[in-house]
C-alpha cells in the first residue's frame, strides 16, 4: 500500500504543466551554443540568503537526446554591491571538479543588495525551468539578491527542522505503483536515505551551521519496518541523544502496519507498531523545554490512510499544556500541514494534509495561546509558508524532503527580538549528487514544486523573545 503521494489520477493532472514548461527547453540549449560551448551551465538557485551569507548551486552538463548527461566542470561565483560601477568579483572558486556545484559565501553585510554571476569553463550558469528561479524579480532571473536584516538583538537559539527521511526506500519518486518512473541509487553507492541523512547529520554540527537540537516531522522510514526503525535509530544516536538533542515524531509512512513482516513488533489491535518500541508510542506528543523554549511533537499519523488526525488524549494533553503556560515561547511540530492553504495548493488535495475538524481545532486553540509561534511540519516534499485560516500569530511552515531534491532542512536562527528561517541543501558530494539526479522526478517537475519562493526559505519574523535564555 501506497501512503506517500497523490493519486494517479490527480498526479496525471499535474503533469500538463510540463508540457508548457518543455516549450521553453530550447532555450536553455541556445544560450550554452551562443557561447560558443557545448557544455550547458544550468538549475542556478540562489537556496540560501542569511544576513550575512548566501548559498548558490548549478549544475554542469551536456545536452543530448536522453538528457542533460552531468559533466564535470570548475566553479566560480563573482559578487559586488548592487550599488558600485564596478563589476562584481571573484569571491569563490570550487577546488573540484564536479557536476553538482555548490557555493558558499560568507561576509556580507546585513540588508544590502548584491549582484552576482556564476561561471563554469566559461559559460555563465542559468536557471533551470522553474517558476521560482525565472519568474521576473527573482535572484536568479535579476542577478541580484538582498541579505536579509536579523532581528534585533543576541542570537539565543538554534534549532534545525527536518522531515521525510524515508530510511530503507530504494526507489524515489513514485506515487502509485511504478508510476511514474522512479529513481534509484548506483549499485556502488550507499542507499540514498543513508547518503541524504548522513549529509544532514554532518552539516549540523559545523561551526556555521551550530543546530543544538534537532526537530523530526515525520517520515524517518520507508515503512516502519522494523530493520528501518532500528537503522535510523542508530544513526540519529550517533549524532546525539534521543529527546534531548534531536526529538522526532512519526509520519504515515511510520504508522502501525498489518502483515507477517511486521508481527515482531508490539501489537495495536490487527496492526503491529514497530516504531513506538524505538521511539514514542502512537498519537503520544513529545515534550521538551530548553533555556524557557517549548518544544512540542505532534503524533498526526493514521493507521491506513495518507492524510493526518490527532486523537482525543494527545489533544487533550496538547490543551492542558497550552492552558498551563499560554504565553511561554512554543514550537510545535508534526508530519502533516495545517491550513486550508496547504490542503489545497498541494498536488494530492485537502485529504492528504490534517483532517478539517482538527486542523479548525488546533488553530482555534494556537489563538488562545500567544506563546505558539511556530508549526513546522513535512509531507508535501515542499518548502512553502501558508496562512492560517483564523486569527492567530503562527507561522505554518512546510519543510522540504531530507532524502531527495532539494535535499535538505531548515535552521530556525532564535534572537531576542525575533527569528530568522533559511533553507539549506546537503552538500557532501553524494548528497549534491542525489539532489541533482532527483530533480528529474515526477517527469522534471519536482522543482517546480518543491523548491518554493526565495522568500519561502528564507525569511525573518519580529517578535520577543527576550524570556529564552541563550545557550551556553
Amino acid at each position: 500500500m501506497t501512503c506517500c503521494g497523490p493519486s494517479r489520477r490527480t498526479f496525471l493532472g499535474a503533469v500538463g504543466l510540463a508540457a508548457l514548461l518543455s516549450a521553453t527547453a530550447p532555450k536553455v540549449a541556445s544560450r550554452a551554443w551562443a557561447q560558443g560551448n557545448p557544455m550547458v551551465a544550468t538549475d542556478l538557485e540562489v537556496v540560501t540568503v542569511t544576513d550575512t551569507s548566501v548559498v548558490l548551486t548549478w549544475t554542469t552538463g551536456m545536452l543530448e537526446s536522453v538528457g542533460l548527461l552531468p559533466v564535470d566542470a570548475g566553479g566560480e561565483v563573482r559578487v559586488g554591491p548592487a550599488d558600485s560601477p564596478r563589476a562584481p568579483v571573484q569571491v569563490h572558486a570550487e577546488g573540484e571538479r564536479t557536476p553538482f556545484h555548490y557555493a558558499e559565501i560568507h561576509g556580507l553585510e546585513p540588508g544590502r543588495a548584491y549582484r552576482f554571476e556564476v561561471w563554469s569553463d566559461g559559460v555563465r550558469a542559468t536557471p533551470g525551468l522553474n517558476p521560482a528561479t525565472i519568474t521576473p524579480g527573482t535572484p536568479e532571473a535579476t542577478g541580484e539578491f538582498t541579505t536579509l536584516v536579523p532581528p534585533p538583538g543576541r542570537l539565543l537559539r538554534t534549532l534545525a527542522l527536518a522531515n521525510d527521511v524515508h530510511y530503507g526506500e530504494t526507489v524515489s519518486g513514485l506515487v502509485v505503483g511504478s508510476f511514474p518512473p522512479g529513481f534509484r541509487q548506483a549499485p556502488d553507492l550507499p542507499p540514498y536515505p543513508e547518503v541524504m541523512l548522513d549529509a544532514l547529520l554532518d552539516d549540523l554540527r559545523r561551526p556555521e551551521r551550530g543546530a543544538e537540537r534537532l526537530l523530526l516531522a515525520g517520515d524517518l522510514t520507508a515503512e516502519a519496518e522494523v530493520d528501518e526503525v532500528r537503522g535510523v535509530r542508530r544513526a540519529l544516536d550517533r549524532w546525539g541523544a534521543h529527546g534531548q538533542d534531536y526529538l522526532a515524531v512519526r509520519g504515515n509512512h511510520d504508522r502501525p502496519h498489518t502483515g507477517a513482516d511486521y508481527r515482531s513488533c508490539a501489537p495495536i489491535g490487527d496492526h503491529f507498531d514497530c516504531w513506538g518500541p524505538e521511539f514514542t508510542e502512537r498519537q503520544h506528543m513529545v515534550e521538551h523545554e530548553v533555556g524557557g523554549l517549548r518544544l512540542l511533537g505532534l503524533d498526526t499519523s493514521e493507521l491506513d490512510a495518507a492524510g493526518g488526525r490527532i486523537e482525543r488524549p494527545q489533544f487533550d494533553r496538547l490543551t492542558e499544556a497550552l492552558r498551563a503556560d499560554p504565553d511561554r515561547p512554543t514550537v510545535v511540530f508534526g508530519h502533516h500541514p495545517v491550513t486550508r492553504e496547504s490542503g489545497f495548493s498541494n498536488i494530492a488535495g485537502p485529504g492528504f494534509i490534517l483532517n478539517q475538524s482538527d486542523a479548525a481545532e488546533l488553530q482555534a486553540l494556537y489563538a488562545r495561546t500567544p506563546g505558539v509561534f511556530l508549526h513546522h511540519s513535512g509531507h508535501t516534499h515542499r518548502n512553502l509558508r501558508t496562512r492560517p485560516d483564523v486569527d492567530c500569530a503562527v507561522e505554518f511552515l512546510e519543510v522540504a524532503a531530507v532524502k531527495e531534491y532539494p535535499g535538505g532542512y531548515s535552521l530556525l536562527r532564535i534572537h531576542e527580538g525575533g527569528y530568522m528561517v533559511n533553507f539549506y541543501k546537503t552538500r557532501t558530494p553524494d548528497a549534491r549528487r542525489w539532489s541533482g539526479i532527483t530533480r528529474g522526478e515526477f517527469f522534471g517537475l519536482q522543482p517546480f514544486y518543491t523548491l518554493g519562493s526565495c522568500a519561502d526559505r528564507n525569511h525573518v519574523v519580529l517578535r520577543d523573545f527576550s524570556g529564552i535564555e541563550k545557550a551556553r
